[in-house]
């Protein structure tokens, strides 16, 4: 079974090298974030016609998560629980059936955090918190249970081909990498590095040409409950996808699993 995690930048912008890479790919669960489109507006019809079931947690141009499964839903979850007053679509959750038992796959789009000086650090940080508590809930469950998507979190320098210059930033500061820490402390698995301690990177920015210079960083993770490790094979980084035409400053990071 392969499951993928792609910050596609805008669902509608990329549509071509959406359908092209599913097309090319096939895999089994394709986790989406960054749709930047309401429920209804999801085009949704053209990738149900490639044998895929679809479900969106939405929001008008900002933010919005999808998954995308040719295994029916069992169950789904919006949204990330502890504030009431959260009003940003960043996560949602489906459970399949297999022939190994029930499956949780978990859509983030983890906030970016700056500026620093501003709440949206504290935002990020208070999302984190509440995500440790929603991760804590579900590995009681001891179920393969997979959280992937874009974190907002350079986890070590090996991640970043410049790490010198992301020292303050929201995505590489102390207090990010206290509460990632803690995840993985939980008893999570960061599935690219129980496969390889090379470094991968999953992002290059629009604004500083990241691409043409090759400075890239992995903010892109799947992190794996026991039961899923165990059944993990591989990881591959579509590394190729940010060379076509249009493309996110994203690439997809795709796991395979025995299951």
């Amino acid at each position: 079974m392969r499951i993928a995690t792609w910050n596609i930048n805008g669902v509608k912008a990329r549509m071509d090298a959406l359908l092209r890479w599913l097309q090319e790919v096939s895999p089994d669960v394709v986790c989406l974030q960054e749709i930047k489109s309401v429920d209804e507006a999801f085009p949704r019809l053209e990738i149900e016609a490639l044998g895929y079931n679809v479900e969106t947690f939405g929001q008008k141009s900002w933010n919005g998560v999808a998954i995308l499964s040719k295994h029916r839903f069992d169950d789904v979850t919006r949204g990330l629980p502890g504030d009431d007053g959260d009003e940003q679509s960043r996560l949602i959750e489906g459970v399949f059936s297999t022939e190994s038992g029930a499956i949780r796959v978990c859509c983030i789009y983890l906030p970016n955090g700056n500026p620093v000086t501003t709440d949206k650090f504290t935002y990020k940080l208070g999302w984190m918190d509440r995500l440790i508590n929603f991760v804590e809930a579900r590995l009681e469950l001891e179920e393969p249970f997979i959280l992937l998507g874009d974190f907002n979190i350079i986890p070590a320098a090996i991640d970043a081909t410049f790490p010198e210059k992301w020292v303050g930033d929201a995505l590489f500061r102390p207090e990010s990498h206290e509460r990632w820490r803690t995840l993985l402390n939980l008893g999570l698995t960061d599935a690219q590095r129980a496969v390889s301690d090379e470094p991968h990177y999953t992002f290059w920015d629009f604004k500083t040409f990241g691409w043409d210079r090759q400075d890239g960083i992995r903010i892109d993770h799947l992190l794996l409950s026991p039961q899923a490790a165990d059944r993990l094979d591989d990881v591959l980084v579509h590394r190729e996808v940010r060379g076509w035409d249009k493309p996110s400053d994203h690439v997809p990071v795709e796991a395979s699993f025995v299951f």
